[in-house]
């Protein structure tokens, strides 16, 4: 596995590089310390499986910057691990193609879980996210995340979602993969990505992300 550490901070790089290293004793790894590093380095050349960066580094140009990466490297796995807990930031980083946000204040156990479920096919956003905590507050109204939505949700889409979308729905709010659903229902993979296509659509969002703070709203 090929892995780009991205970070400003070299403690902080070495320190995401040794624990990594617990994780996979194979995984290869790439620093980076600028955006602008990045980008060279995201270039197709390598083929990154993981790539990990923070935000604000030098040569950031806002979250634009994530969108580029992401294009150049759709393949690779894209996770935010930063010292910013703004929803904000949160929700532009999930718009631009990140798999998950860990806040810098993280615990090691933490951020390896978040990194299974990410690598398990999985969306990881923090459990303050998911709970509504003060730092992460998803307590305001769901047109703070897209007019689609909120426009979905007025119309009384959610309504028409049968009892398996719901068990479905309920488990993308949760971060699991289609595997993980598959499994816990007793369904087939294939049939579990039928039911994340119709639940997209009658909630008038674009990704399972999107779906998945919708759920935590409803």
């Amino acid at each position: 596995m090929n892995v780009l550490i991205a970070d400003d901070h070299l403690l902080f790089r070495d320190g995401l590089r040794r624990l990594l290293a617990q994780f996979d004793p194979d995984m290869t790894f790439s620093e980076a310390s600028t955006y602008d590093e990045v980008r060279a380095m995201c270039d197709g050349s390598t083929p990154f499986d993981l790539i990990l960066l923070d935000l604000g580094m030098p040569g950031w140009n806002g979250f634009s910057a994530l969108g580029d990466i992401h294009a150049r490297l759709p393949k690779a796995l894209l996770v935010v691990v930063s010292g910013s807990e703004r929803r904000s930031d949160l929700l532009a980083a999930l718009e631009n193609g990140a798999a998950g946000y860990i806040p810098k204040s993280s615990s090691a156990k933490v951020l390896m879980g978040a990194l299974q479920l990410v690598l398990a096919g999985g969306i990881y956003l923090p459990e303050q996210a998911i709970r509504g905590g003060d730092r992460f507050d998803f307590s305001q109204p769901v047109d703070a995340i897209n007019d689609e939505t909120a426009q979905a949700l007025s119309s009384g889409a959610a309504d028409q979602l049968t009892p398996r979308q719901r068990d479905v729905l309920a488990r993308l709010r949760d971060g699991k993969s289609n595997k993980q659903i598959a499994h816990e229902l007793g369904l087939t993979e294939g049939t579990v990505k039928v039911h994340v296509t119709a639940i997209l659509r009658h909630l008038g969002v674009r990704n399972r992300t999107q779906a998945a703070l919708t759920a935590q709203s409803l």
